[in-house]
């Protein structure tokens, strides 16, 4: 037979048969992460990688940076992550090993000192609990001033170290010991 409806639950009936499922959800998802990534370069291998992010502003919601660390950022005029920053910054702060490329001046120095210093979560009179190791003065230096920028008002205190005789003067003769 035929069946008599009236227009509303005709639109009621339509609505519940193309309901979304939970996988057809999570393919719709992956699909706009992965066009995010082509839009902006971003070539990921692994498996079970935490979404990039678009805005400095999601890392203080789902991530929880410390709110002096988001000034900081703002005050040295960052308004968009770099797409490295938008990758490595989500993988690190999820405790996941990373090995990333990217050109000179593409913000590599950010991408690994804001998942530092929030793992770290606040200063403790502990001695050293980081350390970065650079290969030339020239971008230990650099280092040093990007941290020492990003860590302003936080209470860390960010050291350069070139020669462990200085090390000895400036935090004691035991510190190679100690540290």
């Amino acid at each position: 037979g035929i069946r008599w409806m009236s227009s509303l639950e005709a639109k009621v009936e339509d609505a519940s048969a193309k309901k979304p499922t939970a996988e057809r959800l999570e393919r719709l998802r992956k699909e706009k992460i992965n066009r995010f990534r082509n839009q902006h370069k971003i070539n990921v291998q692994g498996t079970d990688l935490p979404d990039p992010i678009a805005t400095f502003e999601e890392l203080q919601r789902e991530y929880k940076v410390h709110p002096k660390i988001m000034e900081n950022i703002q005050a040295a005029g960052f308004q968009v992550p770099t797409p490295i920053q938008m990758q490595a910054i989500p993988v690190m702060l999820h405790g996941r090993e990373l090995l990333a490329s990217a050109p000179t001046g593409s913000g590599k120095t950010l991408a690994f000192c804001i998942p530092l210093l929030t793992h770290l979560k606040q200063p403790q009179n502990k001695g050293f609990r980081a350390l970065i190791i650079s290969p030339t003065r020239e971008l230990a230096s650099q280092t040093h001033r990007e941290m020492v920028k990003l860590a302003e008002g936080t209470g860390f205190r960010i050291h350069m170290i070139h020669k462990a005789a200085e090390a000895a003067k400036k935090f004691g003769s035991k510190s190679s010991k100690k540290f």
